[in-house]
């Protein structure tokens, strides 16, 4: 009989998000019971959760939490810390103990302001400065990894079942006006605490339910623009592709989303010229930038959180609104288990993105 861990199931996976539009903050609460309803997806090697607007009191530093596997590493790297940064305060990411969470890193949580003499202005901005360092740190600090860099947010993740890693670091004292989950079924690559979802780079984050069969293709073109993918799983590229091309490349999300998940040529030819000439120009510059293969996916970020699937839907996706929140999940039932009477509930079509930001924001 095949143990559990042992069975290679291509559709595992989990993933789930809810933002309020009007900014309302609220506990952390909600998403694990959406998550772990969809417990049958997972295995236990990997949970995660993103929150956006958890900082207001240190709403201007970028919040590090770094996993350490030893206290001669984080030494190392707080020493690195002390020379690129000013650090308004530092300490352990609060946690409580729950029996089946096991080899359990060093967790710490850092706010910190780039030093004013390292970034170049009109060069080198404080986005671009923390980037390099965070990803320097992954690279060359062994036994060290930053898993989350954004301002008023945070990644909180491990290997576990997701409600467990939600109870582990007791995301019901946290309050977040967005919130995204994922619940991991490793297919091709292991268990670890780096290797749990979400993925990020500065303020943006990526849960993931597929495979990436495109992914050599996009780790060679990202690390052309100074990335370095480490982490042992494709999802880590689709972070840095949307940071490289919103953020580097100042293309509005709406191109990006149309570059990562290109409508199919037969599509684009029944376009007007004008917008056929943009998709063909697109698919020729940024080629290498294209996602194969089956994804279901939600991007949060400052803005407010995404969701997209493959072209041809090949991983599940529903959504939905109620009021100010949206919702998207993997099942239809993860959704309905917090928000049961739905104004508006749909699955969306392949490669057609659900858009929700927070009021005020511009696309």
């Amino acid at each position: 009989m095949l143990k559990e861990g042992e069975l290679r199931i291509p559709s595992g996976c989990a993933i789930s998000g809810i933002i309020d539009k009007k900014g309302k903050r609220f506990s952390g609460e909600e998403i694990i019971k959406s998550i772990a309803l969809m417990r049958d997806r997972s295995n236990g090697l990997g949970g995660g959760f993103a929150a956006y607007g958890i900082y207001p009191q240190y709403g201007d530093c970028y919040a590090l939490h770094i996993f350490y596997d030893n206290l001669s590493i984080k030494t190392q790297t707080e020493d690195f810390l002390a020379m690129h940064f000013d650090i308004e305060s530092a300490g352990n990411i609060p946690t409580k103990h729950v029996r089946c969470i096991t080899n359990k890193p060093l967790v710490w949580r850092y706010f910190v302001h780039p030093r004013t003499y390292m970034v170049k202005e009109g060069f080198l901005d404080e986005a671009e400065f923390t980037s390099r360092c965070v990803i320097r740190i992954n690279k060359e600090y062994k036994g060290a990894y930053v898993f989350s860099s954004g301002k008023n947010m945070g990644a909180f993740k491990g290997v576990g079942y997701p409600e467990d890693i939600g109870e582990f670091f007791m995301l019901d004292t946290y309050e977040a006006h967005t919130w995204t989950a994922h619940g991991r079924f490793p297919t091709n690559t292991p268990g670890w605490w780096g290797g749990a979802h979400p993925f990020t780079m500065l303020n943006w984050s990526v849960v993931h339910n597929g495979e990436i069969s495109s992914y050599d293709a996009n780790r060679r073109f990202v690390e052309m623009y100074g990335y370095k993918c480490t982490l042992q799983t494709d999802t880590e590229v689709i972070t840095y592709l949307f940071d490289m091309l919103v953020r580097k490349h100042n293309i509005p999300m709406e191109k990006a989303i149309k570059i990562v998940a290109t409508p199919f040529w037969d599509d684009i030819e029944r376009e007007n010229k004008e917008l056929q000439t943009e998709l063909k120009s697109m698919r020729a510059v940024y080629a290498n930038a294209l996602i194969n293969g089956p994804f279901s996916i939600i991007l949060g970020y400052e803005k407010g959180m995404i969701a997209l699937n493959d072209r041809i839907k090949l991983r599940s996706l529903v959504a939905a609104e109620k009021g100010d929140r949206t919702y998207v999940a993997s099942e239809e039932s993860a959704i309905r288990i917090i928000c049961d009477n739905p104004d508006k509930i749909w699955s969306p079509k392949g490669g057609e993105p659900v858009i929700a930001l927070l009021e005020g924001e511009q696309k």
